[in-house]
């Protein structure tokens, strides 16, 4: 039994929130200081060639890499300073104007970019040849000025802003744009759409028709932009919450990834059999059983007031931020901030007063969401339920059209694949897509027992987690659906909160550290599916628990043994039209705690720098051999080592060429700068 106190999990809710892509404001860090890193062997280590191409504005975030059909390249500037001199202190989406990169197979088409040093280099985004060029930026007019880019409303049209709503705000608004995928319309791709996401909580995409001229340079109409998460076709479906990177499909739709960090139940390496073990969740509960607590994401503050020195770091708790928002997004009526004191534990105003009218269901985020009819008017948004429930970072579509691999970004969270019983795309209706889920056991975790993590491939097997069909996954969703936090209250306090709402919220806490929440799937539930699935197979399940690994899938994964130890897993791609030979990369942003400690399946040497694997298709598109071909820095190395390194690999896009683009979401580390950069990866011959 493992168990986590206040102490030991400082450092690594610290770096949780570093690697949140949210802004700095958005969140209390309590410790930015490097964890102490011992001297690992070949870190950094590349198999191949590492170029510097780009580095980015301070502050911000390189993300959502794309490369047009003409090699022209782009990324977006999620979260810059906003000290940093127009317009690079607002977030957006530009290109590399006059630059294309060559795909003819020379690969000598640019020289390596210097590091920024001056104040003046480090407070704009640099290239090593073209000039980086705004699309559009945060909160441009759009839709006929009815809209600003990147900005949710209520369904009655009003602006979901910390100025004019209760509740904490999960980013500032509209300073998250994340994945860009360009989706054209004619054969030779100049003109077509170009799909954003908008990290926040309520989640965004925006779609911008987009057109490049005969001069090369691109030209948006912001006046036909819309922002899909004001669309009814979404908001039916509960709209999406932190959309973060994504992909293009073998059908040439958008596909975009809801990193819904909050939906971790135990906290680390715990399991659920550790809290029925134990009889308690002391030490171990995580963020998600508070999802329906009145402010939500306070309950750390609360853990800590109420067990002292003895209190623990729930995961996931601080993405609880946001969930007032959403709720307002759907409908709930909106509360009268007038009369609100500011909270100092969050990030504006928010009240205790339960929202029992319209509250978000936490079974409806954390998926694939596909944008079929890209061209339509607004384009019909699909969420793959039957993929599984995790805070994907990105899927990766196979060319077979029917394998899915997704990384969960965290701490402690897993690397999944999905295989469809058939063509995705062939299916009449999406929500009949039907197929199996899986997650990877390491089966040579003795070989990488204190070895450095460019010596060691890993390799694994998939256990089969479950089958079933779209449908039949939104069908178990729904039963959430009426859960509101008055529920919490009502479910797991004696008081009458009306009479005596304090000392109602203390014992609703204390119940569900002690029990789980029990408006939800119990932990009971939970292990029985996995004495069943052990003793009958995963087909010999009840039809009552056969939801549990669709809507419970890190919990699932780690009660029948699967590695869910990956600290970070932020990437994963490969070529379009990729073929049993090539390569999907697979980005894990820090090799720590899980990967590195004494507690779980591996135990590499720690590299807070993170590693790059990747993984050859087989005849089957199934992969099962990991090869480290990047590996990051100690957080200990010196300027002359870090300056040059990829640290904290975030977003990876495999060009067609093969060669990687591998975007930073670093700490500075060792490093003479502050800013994070894009680089482009040749894989060794």
């Amino acid at each position: 039994m493992v168990e986590f106190t206040r102490r030991k999990l400082m450092a690594t809710s610290a770096a949780a929130a570093l690697g949140a892509s949210v802004s700095p404001q958005a969140i209390a860090i309590e410790s930015t200081e490097p964890p102490e890193d011992d001297d690992t062997p070949k870190a950094p280590y590349v198999k191949g060639s590492l170029k510097r191409f780009s580095s980015t504005a301070f502050g911000a975030e390189v993300t959502g890499p794309f490369v047009f059909d003409d090699g022209t390249p782009m990324f977006s500037l999620q979260h810059p300073s906003r000290d940093n001199p127009a317009p690079y202190n607002r977030s957006g989406m530009g290109y590399f104007k006059g630059f294309q990169f060559s795909m003819d197979g020379t690969n000598d088409d640019f020289s390596e970019l210097s590091t920024p040093q001056t104040n003046e280099e480090q407070g704009t985004i640099r290239g090593a040849d073209g000039e980086f060029t705004f699309i559009a930026q945060e909160e441009d007019r759009i839709n006929g000025g009815t809209e600003r880019l990147g900005v949710s409303q209520t369904p009655d049209g009003w602006d979901i802003t910390q100025e004019k709503f209760a509740g904490t705000q999960y980013g500032d608004t509209a300073s998250n744009p994340d994945c860009n995928q360009f989706i054209p319309t004619n054969e030779d791709g100049t003109e077509g759409y170009l799909f954003t996401n908008w990290e926040n909580s309520p989640g965004n995409v925006s779609r911008i028709p987009l057109r490049r001229g005969e001069d090369g340079e691109w030209d948006a109409d912001l006046e036909n932009a819309i922002n899909l998460a004001n669309t009814e076709q979404l908001r039916e479906l509960g709209g999406t919450r932190i959309n973060c990177y994504g992909d293009t499909s073998p059908w040439n739709t958008m596909i975009s990834a809801e990193e819904n960090y909050a939906q971790p139940r135990v906290s680390l390496t715990a399991t659920v059999g550790d809290i029925v073990e134990k009889g308690t969740g002391t030490n171990l509960i995580g963020g998600c059983q508070f999802w329906n607590r009145p402010n939500p994401n306070g309950i750390q503050e609360a853990i800590d007031d109420y067990y002292g020195d003895e209190s623990w770091g729930v995961q996931g708790y601080w993405a609880l931020t946001g969930l007032e928002f959403l709720a307002y997004y759907l409908g709930a009526e909106r509360v009268d901030q007038t009369s609100l004191a500011v909270d100092e534990s969050s990030d504006g105003k928010n009240t205790m007063t339960p929202i029992g009218d319209v509250y978000p269901n936490p079974y409806r985020y954390g998926y694939f969401v596909d944008y079929r009819d890209p061209a339509a008017e607004t384009p019909q948004p699909i969420k793959y339920y039957v993929m599984g429930r995790a805070s994907w970072e990105c899927p990766d579509i196979q060319s077979d059209k029917r394998t899915v691999y997704g990384c969960s970004d965290g701490d402690s969270k897993g690397i999944y694949k999905f295989v469809a019983d058939e063509e995705i795309d062939g299916y009449c209706d999406p929500m009949n897509v039907a197929g199996t889920l899986y997650a990877p056991k390491v089966t040579n975790a003795d070989a990488a027992k204190k070895n450095p993590p460019a010596d060691v491939d890993l390799e694994f097997e998939w256990l089969e987690l479950g089958h079933a069909a779209n449908y039949e996954v939104e069908e178990w969703i729904a039963e959430y659906d009426d859960v509101t936090q008055v529920d919490y209250l009502e479910t797991h306090a004696d008081t009458d909160w009306e009479d005596d709402l304090d000392a109602a919220l203390e014992e609703a806490d204390k119940a569900v550290v002690e029990n789980g929440n029990r408006n939800y799937i119990t932990n009971e539930q939970i292990v029985e599916w996995a004495k069943q699935y052990e003793s009958d197979g995963p087909d010999g399940v009840d039809d009552d628990l056969r939801k549990v690994p669709f809507l419970e899938t890190r919990a699932a994964a780690k009660e029948i043994g699967a590695t869910i130890e990956f600290n970070k897993a932020e990437g994963v791609d490969s070529k379009d039209g990729a073929k049993p030979g090539d390569y999907v990369y697979f980005a894990i942003s820090a090799l720590n705690d899980a990967l590195a400690d004494t507690l779980g399946d591996i135990r590499l040497d720690r590299v807070d720098g993170g590693v790059v694997y990747r993984a050859e298709l087989e005849d089957d598109y199934n992969v099962s051999t990991l090869e480290p071909v990047i590996v990051g820095p100690d957080a200990s190395d010196p300027a002359d080592i870090a300056d040059d390194a990829l640290i904290n690999v975030d977003n990876v896009n495999v060009m067609d060429d093969g060669r990687v683009l591998c975007c930073e979401d670093a700490d500075k580390f060792g490093r003479s700068y502050s800013n994070d950069c894009l680089y482009v990866y040749e894989p060794a011959e």
